[in-house]
């Protein structure tokens, strides 16, 4: 199993895995995901890592559907600037592969914060560690188990 399975297992919380089969042609994850799993865009959660004031790097879950607004996770991290962090960074400080970045069982702990979306939902979606396997979980425990700080973070 995947670490971010692992750290589910191990913090005995409620989840579901939800698998498919991934076509390494496919323009976005996310939306993979969402359609090839039947759920809402808005309920598939994709994992981004972001560099404040190129020193800090933070992760940032939010839906398929939106956009990372740079200046909402630059102020929820208290800094000034934001900017995407390089694949490399983010393969480097996750242990994961682009396409399956989970937010949890990460190698290196990041600050996490959750777009405040997520609690309009009973379950969301993220990533579970690999391409075509999601982990169903209540945005609570997503909080839980990320140390995690649920605030607005998608562009208007």
């Amino acid at each position: 199993m995947t670490p971010a399975v692992n750290i589910a297992k191990k913090a005995k919380i409620d989840y579901i895995l939800h698998s498919y089969t991934h076509d390494p042609a496919s323009a976005s994850y996310g939306e993979e995901a969402s359609e090839k799993l039947g759920i809402s865009s808005d309920r598939v959660f994709k994992t981004l890592v972001a560099q404040i004031d190129s020193r800090e790097l933070v992760v940032a879950v939010i839906p398929v559907s939106s956009m990372l607004s740079m200046k909402q996770i630059a102020k929820a991290s208290g800094g000034k600037k934001a900017e995407m962090a390089k694949g490399v960074d983010v393969e480097r400080s996750s242990g994961y592969i682009l396409g399956g970045v989970s937010p949890l069982g990460q190698k290196k702990r990041l600050r996490t914060f959750i777009d405040s979306s997520a609690a309009n939902f009973a379950t969301i979606y993220v990533s579970a560690g690999r391409r075509g396997l999601e982990i169903e979980l209540s945005p609570n425990d997503l909080v839980k188990i990320t140390d995690g700080e649920m605030v607005a973070l998608c562009a208007e």
